[in-house]
């Protein structure tokens, strides 16, 4: 028995990427509530919202293999949402600005038929470049970041912001950590580079 392959967003972000891997996939927005639980971590918020967009879609989607991913932004111990302004954005930024970014992507592959999951949180950190309002209102301007975490687009003109980058698998900024998820679809018997297994297996 074969297995869909549906990944649990409305992101044109992570659908590119998941389509860099030319599995045949379906796309899926989940309805969860994203917000952060009183006290809830950075990283504990990323894996749980993860895990809730896999499992929104398993008891509709039966036989199918489901992808969630979520990512979480910090600076100072502040969780940034997506901006959804310009307002916001530029005031993102400023915080932005001279300081270090942890990035939380959390990772779900869930069976809906076998309930079998595997997850995981990666992370990524970027360290911006001291920035003038000029530069941050012109970046703005220019990419209107507003539907990403941090306010920046890692794909465009967002790396112009940094000074450095550290982490494993610069996708993970863009929100959907491909390094990680070809480990775990090779854990379902599903290769990329293996066209006799495009089809996802059932696995036990």
């Amino acid at each position: 028995m074969s297995l869909s392959l549906i990944l649990a967003s409305s992101s044109p972000y992570r659908r590119a990427l998941l389509g860099q891997l030319h599995l045949s996939f379906e796309h899926i927005a989940p309805q969860i509530n994203e917000e952060a639980k009183p006290g809830e971590s950075a990283n504990a918020l990323a894996l749980r919202l993860a895990e809730e967009k896999a499992h929104a879609l398993a008891p509709k989607n039966p036989q199918s293999l489901i992808i969630g991913s979520d990512q979480v932004a910090e600076c100072n111990g502040r969780i940034l949402s997506k901006p959804g302004n310009r307002e916001r954005a530029i005031t993102q930024l400023r915080a932005c600005s001279g300081n270090k970014v942890t990035f939380f992507t959390g990772l779900t592959v869930l069976n809906s038929t076998t309930k079998r999951q595997l997850s995981s949180v990666e992370i990524y950190t970027v360290y911006f470049r001291q920035l003038g309002m000029e530069q941050i209102e012109r970046y703005i301007d220019l990419e209107e970041p507003y539907d990403c975490a941090g306010s920046f687009k890692v794909e465009g003109l967002g790396i112009t912001l940094f000074e450095k980058l550290e982490g494993s698998d610069i996708n993970t900024l863009v929100g959907l950590p491909l390094i990680r998820l070809v480990d775990f679809l090779g854990e379902f018997g599903i290769s990329p580079l293996a066209p006799a297994t495009r089809e996802p297996k059932a696995a036990s």
